[in-house]
C-alpha cells in the first residue's frame, strides 16, 4: 500500500491546531496583559499626576470644623418679642444629638443608603451611574454620596466639568479622613437646600409646615427629605403631585431599608399633603423700628448683617411700642373725621360681582392701612349698612359709627351734618372701616396727614417705643428721626433755661408789646410778630409768658441775652449748628428738629438737668449667644452730687440743679394753667411739658414727661401746608402724647424733683395783670439778684430806643401776623437790611 506524503493523522492535526491556538492565545493574553499592565501603570501615573496637581489646590478641610452658616439677621424688643427678620436664606442650625433618628434615616434612604460604609465616594454608586449612562444614554442615577455634597455645596462651583467631578471626589475622601460620619451629617443636613430660601433640615420644617424638624410627622420628614434631589421640580407648594411621588418614594425606600416597618408605611402613605408657607413670625409689629436696625447694622457690618445670624435687641418695650402706635392712629383719625370725609371713587357693580370670591378679588388690589380694613358696600338703610370685609365676612356699619361724615370741603369747612347714611355711601362703594374702641365697626379713611409718637428713658436715652406714621408699608418714610420740622414754641423752654443760667429767675418781666421789624420783600416794608391771641399783655413775668407762650416777650428775652448764648445753650440741650438759624427767629422756634431731637432736648429737664444721647440697640449677640456689642448708655444721676458716688458713665450736666427745678416748675404751670391744661385729665401732678404750633398751623407738637419719662407727639402733612384752624399742639398733639402715657404711666407711681440747696422762694412784687397780679411766691437763687424782677415795675418803664440789627439778626418776612403758640418762621429775607423799627410800647 502506498501512502500518501502529504497525508496527516486527524488527531495529529487537531492537536497541531491546538498547540498553534493556544500559542496564540498565550501570545493574546501576555499582549493583553501588557496593554493592561501598561494602562495600569499609564493610569496610575496620570491618577498620581492628576492627584499631585490637584491635592495642593483642595481647600483646608478644618474649616469645616468651625462652619458659619449664613443665618438671617433677627431683630428683637427688650422683652424678646421678634420684630423683624432680615436675610434671604433662612436657616436654623441643628446639632447633630438633636436630630430625631428617623429623620437621618429618611435622608440616607433618600440619598445614600450606604453612607455609614463608604470611604465617602460610593464606587458601586458610581458603577451603576457609569452602566446606566451607557445602557441609556442618560443620566439616571447620580452617584454622589452625602460627603461629596457636602464638598460640592462647602467648596465647590455648580459647574459640571470632569475637572470638578474629581476635585469632588478626592474632596470627599479628603473630609472622610479628619471628620467623623456624625459631623459630615450634621454639616449636610444644616447645609443643604430645600426651595423657599430654606436652607437645612429645620428652616425647611418651619418653612413648610410651621413645625420644628422633631415635630413632624413620618410623611412630613419624608417630603422634606426628598426635596434636596430637586427642590423646584419636588416643591410641594410649587409642584404637589411630584412632591407626592416623590415622598412616597422616599417611604419606599425606608421600608426597604427596615428603616419603618410596614404600620408605619402603611399610615404614612396614608397622610394628606398639608403644606403651605410660613415663614417667621413677627410677634410685635414695629417696622419703623426694624428698619432702623437694619440700617444700622448694614452701617456697622455690611452685608455681613444680612448672613452671621445676628440677634439684635433693641430698647424697645413691646407694650408701650403697641400703644404708641395706637395712639398715633386714634389722633389721626380723630383729626380727619374734624376736616370732612372724602368719599371713595371705587365702586363695583354688584350685580355683575354676586359672589364671596368674586368680592375678594375685587378687594385684592385694596390693601389693608393701618388700622383701616377695606369693605364692599352691599346694603344701605336709613341708620346702617351692610359691608363686606373678606376674612370678617359681612358686618354691621351702625349711624354711630359713621355720623361724623360732614363732606370734606377744605381743610377748615365741612358740609352739613348727615341726616341718613344715605347721603354718605351707596351699595357697591369699596369703603374703608375700623374696629372702634367699643368692639363696633366705624366709617374711616386713610388719612392724608401724618404723625409720629416718640418715647425715650430719660435717664439714659433709650428708645422705648417709636411710631413713625401712620403705615409703615404705606409710607416708610420714619417721621421720629427723618422729619425735620420747625418746633415752634416747643423751643422757647431753651431759650428760658438760657435765660434763667444768665441771672434772670422765673419772675424777671419782660414787656409784651408790639414790635416791628423793617422788611422790604413784606407788603408794607415791615413784619410785626403777633401773639397768637393777636393782643398783647404789657408787663409779664417769664413764667408767665412761658405758660402763655407769649411770642414777643421770647423775642425780646433772646435780644436780651444774645443769639450766642441762646445757640451755645441749644447745642449743650443735643441741638447742631445747621438746626439753628442765627436770626432772632429762633426764639419763636424757626430751626428745624427730629421728633427724637426734641424728645432729647426734653429729657434735660426730665432727668434732673442732663444731656443723654438717644439709642435703640442694646445689645448684638452671635447665633451661639456670644455679645458682640453691649450698649454703655451715659446716665443721668441728679443725686450723685458726691464725687465718689458719681458712675463713670454720667451724662455731662446742662441745667444747675437750681435752674432744672425751676424751669421744671414753669413747664409744670404749662399743664396746669397753660397750653396744655387738657392733660390735666391724666390727673398726675407730675407731668409737665411744652406745646408747639408753628406758623399757619403747619406743625403741631407737645413735648411733655413725667420724670423719668419723655414722649414727644407731632402731627402734621408730610409737605408742609396748614392744618386748619384751631389745630395747634395743645388741640392736636396733645391728645396723641395723652392717649400714650395715660397708658405708659398707668402703674408707674408720681415722682418729683427735689428743691436743691441754692435756691430759696420768695414774695414778688405785683404787676399790673396776669396771673399773680397781686404778687406770688417764686423761686430765685440764692446771692443772685434776679434780673428784671418784678420790682422794678415799681417805676414807670423808659421808652425804648430804637434797636438797629445786624443783617444776620434779622427777622424774617411773613406778611403780616405771626403764630402765637409756635411761631415758626422761614428765613429771614437777605435783601431785607434787617432793621427794626422803633417797639411800640
Amino acid at each position: 500500500m502506498r501512502i500518501n506524503p502529504n497525508f496527516k493523522d486527524k488527531r495529529v492535526v487537531r492537536t497541531q491546531i491546538k498547540t498553534r491556538r493556544s500559542s496564540h492565545l498565550r501570545s493574546l493574553a501576555l499582549l493583553l496583559s501588557f496593554v493592561v499592565l501598561g494602562t495600569v501603570i499609564v493610569g496610575g501615573v496620570g491618577s498620581y499626576a492628576l492627584y499631585r496637581y490637584i491635592e495642593p489646590q483642595l481647600p483646608d478641610i478644618d474649616s469645616l470644623l468651625d462652619v458659619r452658616y449664613q443665618i438671617p439677621m433677627s431683630v428683637y424688643s427688650r422683652d424678646g418679642k421678634l420684630i423683624g427678620h432680615f436675610g434671604e436664606k433662612k436657616r436654623s442650625p441643628m446639632n447633630y444629638a438633636e436630630i430625631p433618628r428617623l429623620t437621618i434615616q429618611a435622608f440616607l434612604a433618600a440619598e445614600d443608603d450606604r453612607f455609614f460604609e463608604h470611604p465617602g465616594v460610593d464606587y458601586q454608586g458610581l458603577l451603576r451611574a457609569v452602566y446606566e449612562f451607557v445602557r441609556t444614554g442618560e443620566k439616571r442615577q447620580g452617584g454622589s454620596t452625602i460627603t461629596m455634597q457636602v464638598a460640592r455645596n462647602f467648596f465647590l462651583s455648580s459647574e459640571k466639568t470632569f475637572f470638578r467631578k474629581v476635585t469632588e471626589i478626592m474632596l470627599a475622601m479628603k473630609i472622610e479622613s479628619k471628620l467623623t460620619k456624625e459631623q459630615i451629617l450634621e454639616l449636610y443636613l444644616n447645609k443643604i437646600y430645600f426651595g423657599q430660601h430654606a436652607y437645612g433640615i429645620d428652616a425647611a420644617a418651619q418653612v413648610y409646615y410651621g413645625k420644628h424638624i422633631p415635630e413632624l410627622t413620618l410623611g412630613e420628614t419624608a417630603m422634606i427629605a426628598g426635596l434636596p434631589k430637586a427642590p423646584s421640580t419636588f416643591n410641594p407648594v410649587a409642584n404637589p403631585e411630584r412632591a407626592l411621588l416623590r415622598r412616597d418614594y422616599v417611604l419606599r425606600r425606608m421600608l426597604a431599608q427596615d428603616y419603618i416597618d410596614q404600620a408605619q408605611y402603611n399610615a404614612a402613605i396614608e397622610e394628606p399633603v398639608s403644606v403651605s408657607l410660613h415663614f417667621p413670625v413677627i410677634e410685635l409689629d414695629a417696622p419703623y423700628t426694624a428698619e432702623m436696625v437694619r440700617s444700622e447694622m448694614y452701617q456697622r457690618y455690611g452685608d455681613e448683617a444680612y448672613t452671621n445670624g445676628y440677634k439684635v435687641y433693641t430698647t424697645i418695650d413691646s407694650h408701650l411700642q403697641t400703644v404708641s402706635d395706637k395712639a398715633v392712629r386714634q389722633a389721626l383719625h380723630e383729626y380727619d373725621e374734624r376736616h370732612g370725609y372724602r368719599g371713595t371713587k371705587l365702586h363695583i357693580d354688584l350685580k355683575t360681582f354676586k359672589t364671596d370670591k368674586e368680592w375678594d378679588e375685587q378687594l385684592a388690589n385694596t390693601p389693608e392701612e393701618g388700622d383701616t380694613v377695606p369693605g364692599i358696600v352691599l346694603s344701605v338703610k336709613e341708620r346702617s349698612a351692610e359691608v363686606y370685609l373678606g376674612r370678617s365676612g359681612i358686618v354691621q356699619l351702625n349711624w354711630d359709627g359713621m355720623k361724623w361724615a360732614r363732606k370734606f370741603l377744605n381743610q377748615d369747612s365741612q358740609g352739613a351734618y348727615p341726616h341718613s347714611v344715605k347721603d354718605m355711601i351707596k351699595p357697591g362703594e369699596i369703603i374703608r372701616l375700623r374696629l372702634m374702641d367699643n368692639g363696633e365697626w366705624g366709617l374711616t379713611q386713610t388719612p392724608k396727614v401724618e404723625a409720629a409718637l416718640v418715647a425715650i428713658d430719660a435717664k439714659n436715652g433709650a428708645i422705648l417705643s417709636m411710631s413713625g406714621g401712620f403705615d409703615f408699608y404705606h409710607s416708610s418714610f420714619n417721621r421720629v428721626t427723618q422729619a425735620q420740622r420747625q418746633p415752634g414754641s416747643g423751643f422757647k423752654p431753651v431759650l428760658y433755661a438760657a435765660a434763667l443760667d444768665a441771672g434772670y429767675s422765673p419772675s424777671s418781666v419782660i414787656n409784651d408789646a408790639p414790635i416791628s421789624f423793617h422788611d422790604p420783600s413784606q407788603a408794607g416794608g415791615e413784619w410785626r410778630p403777633q401773639n397768637f391771641s393777636g393782643r398783647y399783655y404789657g408787663p409779664t413775668r417769664l413764667r408767665d409768658a412761658l405758660v402763655k407762650s407769649r411770642n414777643l416777650v421770647s423775642i425780646r428775652l433772646l435780644r436780651e441775652i444774645g443769639l450766642d448764648k441762646a445757640i451755645e445753650t441749644a447745642k449743650m440741650f443735643g441741638f447742631v449748628d445747621s438746626e439753628l438759624p442765627r436770626s432772632l427767629t429762633l426764639a419763636l422756634g424757626s430751626g428745624s428738629a427730629t421728633p427724637l431731637r426734641m424728645a432729647q432736648v426734653f429729657a434735660v429737664f426730665a432727668n434732673g438737668g442732663f444731656r443723654v444721647e438717644p439709642y435703640l440697640i442694646e445689645r448684638i449677640e452671635t447665633q451661639d449667644g456670644g455679645i458682640v456689642f453691649q450698649a454703655t448708655p451715659l446716665v443721668a444721676c441728679p443725686n450723685c452730687d458726691d464725687e465718689e458716688n458719681k458712675p463713670a458713665n454720667e451724662a455731662p450736666r446742662v441745667l444747675t440743679p437750681q435752674v432744672h427745678f425751676m424751669m421744671n416748675s414753669m413747664l409744670q404751670d404749662v399743664v396746669r394753667y397753660g397750653t396744655a391744661t387738657k392733660a390735666l385729665e391724666l390727673k398726675r401732678s407730675d407731668i409737665a411739658g411744652k406745646t408747639g404750633t408753628t406758623n399757619e398751623q403747619r406743625d403741631a407738637w407737645f413735648n411733655g414727661y413725667s420724670p423719668g419719662m419723655v414722649a414727644v407727639s407731632w402731627l402734621g402733612f408730610d409737605s408742609p401746608k396748614p392744618l386748619g384752624e384751631g389745630e395747634t399742639g395743645g388741640h392736636t398733639a396733645l391728645p396723641m402724647w395723652m392717649y400714650f402715657m395715660k397708658e405708659a404711666l398707668k402703674d408707674i407711681p408720681e415722682a418729683g424733683f427735689t428743691s436743691p440747696q441754692g435756691l430759696a422762694d420768695a414774695r414778688t412784687s405785683p404787676i399790673a395783670k396776669g396771673r399773680g397780679a397781686n404778687g406770688m411766691d417764686e423761686y430765685y437763687s440764692h446771692g443772685q439778684a434776679s434780673k428784671r424782677s418784678s420790682a422794678h415795675l415799681k417805676k414807670k418803664p423808659k421808652k425804648a430806643k430804637p434797636i438797629i440789627d445786624s443783617d444776620e439778626d434779622a427777622m424774617p418776612g411773613d406778611g403780616g401776623g405771626g403764630s402765637g403758640d409756635g411761631g415758626g418762621y422761614s428765613p429771614p429775607s437777605r435783601e431785607s437790611g434787617g432793621k427794626s423799627v422803633e417797639p411800640l410800647f
